[in-house]
């Protein structure tokens, strides 16, 4: 009797070799497991991790000699989402069917317009396995980038979350109680000391209404998000703080000359290149430079010159690219500019968390420090007066 098939299985026995996939299964487990799932606010979008593995697990099965209903019936089977598992089954229903792959993916908005022109390539030049190591390779680069920053903010942001609860929790409950003690001795109060009753007095009075406010500001952003006039403002700002900004303009400079590179070593024109990777890049100034510079380079214009009436792209990128189409190399130096953007976004997000840590512990000693001396201050001088 025949062992029914195991992805599992097949994986340890075939390796593919993905760069930089060195994540050990205990990374995804536990709290930090949580923190690197993918956020999603509504919506049937497929997570980025969902992608990564299916196009790594259907090139690891692929490789490994099975056919590819085989394999797409085995990717189904692991799904263990109830969505997730009903979309790969009727993309396995479709390639059944005599449909190809790219055109299933295709019928599913859940894929875009470059993974299923990638496919397409890959089926009609016979080369299907390593456009989908590739497309594994952009997914986990992207959700790599993604995780850096998350981690590098995540700490700060726990800390300021404890630190203005804390100070929340003094200035509403605990100061109030000072305050009634001094009334009673009816004693002039230090500055220090008045300053910090007045703003307890003001949190007091006003919490609701900062409440209100942050709700309603929340809830304006979840609206407009996806309008063009709050995602230029949104993404100016964004862009405009100090470290950080520049980190993400370098992860989405990163995305965009990775996934040039892919698209350009297909051997996809230059045009249609451009037209799937502003799909493909969300981010507003990137997204809006292309649609001007796609009408350029169709009026005859070379990429690195419509590239560089955007600031959004560095005059050392913009150089790069030059070279790389004077030697007729895009593919290999939009791959360089990838890999360089990419390390600095690691390093620089490594170097963000640790400036920040010391400093936020700094500013949370301070606010508990000036509470407490302000609050202790007048007791001390009481007793001296004794």
């Amino acid at each position: 009797m025949n062992e029914p098939l195991d992805i599992r299985k097949i994986k340890a026995r075939q390796v593919v070799n993905v760069p930089g996939k060195a994540a050990p299964p205990e990374a995804t487990t536990g709290i930090w497991g949580f923190l690197n799932k993918d956020i999603q606010l509504g919506g049937d979008r497929l997570p980025d991790t969902v992608k990564e593995n299916f196009y790594l697990e259907l090139s690891t099965l692929l490789e490994a000699g099975i056919d590819i209903r085989t394999a797409l019936e085995l990717i189904k089977n692991e799904q263990k989402k109830k969505k997730a598992k009903a979309l790969f089954d009727e993309i396995l229903q479709l390639v059944i069917n005599g449909t190809t792959l790219s055109e299933a993916l295709k019928s599913k908005r859940q894929f875009t317009s470059y993974e299923y022109f990638s496919v397409q390539i890959g089926e009609e030049t016979g080369k299907l396995l390593q456009v989908l190591k590739e497309l594994a390779v952009f997914f986990q680069k992207k959700i790599k980038q993604r995780r850096q920053v998350t981690g590098a903010l995540m700490y700060p942001a726990v800390v300021l979350v404890v630190a203005f609860s804390a100070a929340g929790f003094l200035l509403t409950y605990v100061v109030p109680m000072f305050s009634d003690v001094f009334k009673r001795f009816g004693s002039d109060l230090p500055a220090v000391t008045k300053a910090v009753i007045s703003l307890s007095g003001f949190l007091k009075k006003y919490a609701g209404s900062f409440f209100l406010f942050l709700v309603t500001l929340v809830t304006v952003i979840i609206w407009q998000r996806k309008h063009n006039s709050f995602r230029r403002i949104y993404t100016n700002a964004l862009l405009k703080i100090p470290v950080v900004g520049v980190i993400i303009q370098k992860i989405y400079l990163s995305r965009f000359a990775n996934t040039m590179a892919l698209l350009v070593g297909a051997k996809i024109p230059i045009v249609q290149a451009i037209q799937l990777t502003r799909q493909m890049i969300t981010f507003y100034p990137i997204e809006q430079s292309l649609a001007v510079i796609e009408e350029k380079i169709i009026a005859g214009q070379t990429l690195h010159k419509s590239l560089s009436a955007f600031s959004v792209y560095p005059p050392k990128m913009v150089s790069m690219i030059k070279v790389g189409e004077e030697v007729n190399q895009l593919e290999l130096f939009f791959a360089r500019i990838a890999t360089q953007y990419s390390n600095e976004v690691e390093y620089q997000a490594n170097m963000l968390n640790k400036l920040l840590e010391p400093l936020i512990i700094v500013v949370l000693g301070l606010i508990v420090a000036v509470v407490l001396i302000a609050m202790y201050l007048p007791l001390f001088k009481l007793g001296q007066g004794f």
